[in-house]
């Protein structure tokens, strides 16, 4: 068995961020940056050989929204959807490498594979809780969490209909689609598995101009990320690594 490494794709134009974003996936997912690659996918293709030289890939959050109007999305933002459009269509047919796609990612899974997302379901910016569902229970990913835990979120869109043949894995009231599969080699979650409290902060800095949540709350709100408990999310993140990162 030969070990491929895992490739963390980047959507977000603010390069400090997606460097501290890079950062909370290796350290949570107890991999070292040779098996944990890299590619800015603002501002670069994805490779040609991605879907051959990676084991899995990791798509992490990004400012822009599935839903914002296709005459106000900009070249790069088309184009890198368009790339995630692929590796998602690529990984649901269960051949070649897996991906995990996150928060923004999950619009991105869901529109391309035939499901609906919309603005009915956003969450304000901080802890949430989230409840694994029945599959969740033998699912090999999901399977060793806790059915109870608390995830960190801030999105100002969702998952209104699941994709063609998606199965339902974590929910909450305010979002009921919190993470779904689809085959045995594309997961999607909603909520942000990868940052510690700390680093959630330090990105809330970054976007607090972004309508996230109101600038002059950063304090309070940032006080309740900080003592939140967020011990499950890294814990699918190592499950992912440990299924999917050798071929």
């Amino acid at each position: 068995m030969t070990t491929a490494p895992l490739l963390y794709v980047c959507v977000r134009p603010q390069v400090g961020a997606a460097a501290a974003e890079y950062e909370s996936f290796r350290a949570a997912m107890h991999l070292d940056e040779s098996r944990l690659a890299r590619h800015d996918l603002v501002r670069e293709p994805l490779p040609t050989d991605a879907f051959e030289r990676y084991a899995g890939f990791l798509i992490g959050g990004s400012p822009f929204n599935v839903t914002d109007p296709e005459s106000t999305k900009h070249d790069a933002q088309r184009r890198l959807e368009a790339e995630l459009a692929r590796i998602a269509e690529h990984t649901a047919s269960g051949m070649g490498p897996a991906a995990l796609f996150t928060c923004y990612g999950i619009g991105i899974a869901t529109r391309t594979l035939g499901g609906i997302v919309s603005r009915a379901f956003p969450e304000d910016t901080g802890p949430v809780t989230v409840e694994l569902g029945d599959a969740a229970r033998t699912d090999p990913v999901f399977g060793g969490l806790a059915e109870r835990f608390t995830a960190l979120t801030a999105h100002k869109e969702g998952t209104e209909e699941l994709p063609h043949g998606a199965v339902l894995l974590a929910s909450n009231d305010g979002c009921p689609v919190q993470a779904y599969r689809v085959g045995d080699r594309l997961y999607a979650t909603q909520f942000h598995p990868e940052p510690t409290t700390k680093a959630f902060t330090e990105r809330m800095a970054v976007y607090r101009d972004d309508g996230y949540f109101d600038s002059a709350d950063y304090d309070a709100i940032a006080g309740r990320v900080l003592a939140a408990s967020v011990t499950e999310p890294a814990r699918l993140l190592r499950a992912f690594a440990d299924r999917f990162s050798s071929v």
